[in-house]
């Protein structure tokens, strides 16, 4: 851990049961957001200002702990725009731990280094919105295409994965949903997640669909995908 590794850090949280599958783990939050989604639960970590921990001193701490846990998962913000994401992960990796990312899927080139390199044990990619509605999720000026190219990078590797679509009432349709499915045909899982505006970016109440509603388009969306989740 010599080499000094550039990441911009906000918080760690030390334990979770749930955030990287089948792994107890630590989860890193990254500061700094390329994105400006509405229902962005974590509307805190979308300036690009410096964070509060740097790359080595998370890694520090996860070689305290590397005995207590079995992995890291790395969220934001977004991480795939850190400078030194690479070997933050390959640093993790040699602590003896599984490393898991989350992404906005913005930076295929970053994705597919992490997957050729098989430094991942797993990822998970939101899928915001169908292609002609991104710009209008995101908020930014986001190219559909690039969208498509990290989804296609992430379905053509090994490395578990899932994609995953936080739903709105106000911002998407279950047709929608079905569109999104459509354009992930033969993805091994999707998942949608209810909305929560506990805290959003526009400080305004979003509206989740109902399980039953959800429900009621799964066998559509099983045609396409090989697993469908509601969280």
């Amino acid at each position: 851990m010599g080499e000094r590794i550039i990441m911009e850090i906000a918080y760690i949280q030390s334990i979770s049961l749930i955030d990287f599958p089948n792994t107890l783990s630590s989860i890193v939050f990254t500061q700094g957001c390329n994105f400006r989604c509405p229902y962005c639960q974590n509307p805190d970590l979308i300036s690009m200002s410096k964070g509060k921990l740097s790359g080595n001193e998370a890694l520090k701490y996860f070689s305290k702990i590397s005995d207590r846990i079995e992995g890291v998962s790395i969220t934001g913000g977004e991480p795939t725009i850190q400078k030194d994401l690479v070997s933050f992960c390959r640093a993790i990796k040699d602590l003896g731990l599984k490393v898991k990312i989350d992404t906005n899927g913005s930076n295929p080139r970053v994705v597919r280094e992490l997957l050729d390199r098989e430094i991942l044990d797993y990822i998970a990619m939101d899928f915001k919105a169908p292609l002609p509605k991104y710009k209008a999720i995101a908020r930014v000026n986001i190219n559909p295409n690039t969208i498509l190219e990290t989804a296609r990078t992430i379905m053509d590797h090994s490395t578990p994965y899932e994609f995953r679509t936080t739903v709105a009432r106000e911002l998407l349709s279950l047709d929608d949903l079905v569109e999104i499915a459509r354009t992930l045909e033969g993805a091994r899982m999707y998942v949608v997640q209810k909305v929560r505006s506990i805290k959003t970016l526009d400080n305004i109440p979003f509206t989740p669909y109902s399980d039953d509603e959800l429900e009621g388009i799964k066998d559509v969306i099983l045609q396409y995908v090989d697993s469908f989740i509601v969280r």
